[in-house]
């Protein structure tokens, strides 16, 4: 049986754009639910600029009272020098840094440039290879740019190129505003295999659009094994106009098990963990598991 690996996103991208803010108790409670689910890789915070993105201020404090866990990764998000340095002094298990695919939103959200952030991540890697902690890309809007459109391909497999070059393992393609469709998700994956072929990649959809879990079959098909996925489908970037939640964990789940792939997430456990966190966050969540529920019923 095919294993498929679910990358967590809910407690960094998930609350990060959500109009509730949970303290660092309710965002342990919300970890620790997910891991009894099932999760063992998931974003616990970001350490980013606390007037950018408020409801990650306190990462530090949440990554200092993180209980281990054999098996678990927690992974922090970092955009620059500082918040990898903070990322290694807080005992991140991975560090995923943020590489952007279009100058557009990449001027808006982290102030650099497609070339700047490769540059930066090349500079910053040394870094984190010499802590002993993994380090991963994120490739942020990698199938449009809000503000400029269509992105090219090939610029994508140039920065996946560079991250190869910088000792990074794995490299997420990420559809920040929800806009790719199946077609360009196999054509992206074929393009960055051919300038990055030794890294693993991981795909990143946004259901704004409603394609997130056909993008999903379409990266599955074409070889890829592990997917970014938001408990309740919460999320969205405060950078992209008209961006809504990551494709709901519950729903992948139930999608990639109902084809006869394995991904270790118990899904009763992760409803529960979705109708738990609509109570918290005070509004209904997006996933349609959380409504409909599993099938069969028993």
């Amino acid at each position: 049986m095919r294993r498929i690996d679910i990358v967590e996103v809910g407690p960094r991208d998930g609350l990060q754009n959500d109009p509730a803010r949970l303290d660092v108790i309710q965002k342990l409670e919300f970890i620790d639910r997910l891991e009894m689910a099932g999760v063992r890789r998931l974003e616990a915070g970001a350490f980013v600029s606390p007037r950018a993105v408020p409801k990650m201020a306190d990462s530090a404090d949440l990554f200092r009272q993180l209980h281990k866990r054999d098996g678990r990764s927690r992974i922090a998000l970092a955009l620059n020098e500082k918040g990898v340095r903070k990322a290694i002094g807080s005992a991140a298990d991975e560090i995923n840094f943020v590489l952007v695919a279009s100058a557009g939103f990449g001027l808006k959200n982290q102030g650099m440039s497609p070339q700047d952030s490769a540059d930066h991540l090349a500079r910053l890697a040394p870094l984190v290879h010499e802590a002993g902690i993994a380090l991963t890309a994120t490739i942020s809007v990698a199938f449009g740019d809000p503000y400029e459109g269509e992105v090219d391909v090939n610029s994508v497999a140039n920065l996946a190129a560079q991250a190869q070059r910088a000792g990074v393992a794995e490299i997420a393609l990420g559809d920040t505003i929800g806009v790719a469709t199946p077609w360009a998700v196999q054509k992206m994956i074929e393009a960055v295999r051919c300038q990055a072929p030794d890294v693993y990649l991981r795909m990143h959809f946004h259901d704004t659009r409603g394609l997130a879990l056909g993008n999903i079959y379409a990266a599955i098909e074409a070889g890829v094994d592990i997917i970014d996925a938001s408990c309740g489908g919460i999320g969205g970037c405060p950078f992209a106009p008209g961006a809504t939640g990551n494709v709901a964990t519950e729903d992948v789940v139930y999608m990639l098990e109902r084809a006869g792939f394995s991904t270790g997430i118990d899904l009763d456990r992760m409803i529960e963990t979705a109708i738990w966190l609509e109570s918290v966050l005070g509004h209904p969540v997006p996933s349609r598991l959380s409504r409909a529920g599993r099938f069969p019923y028993i």
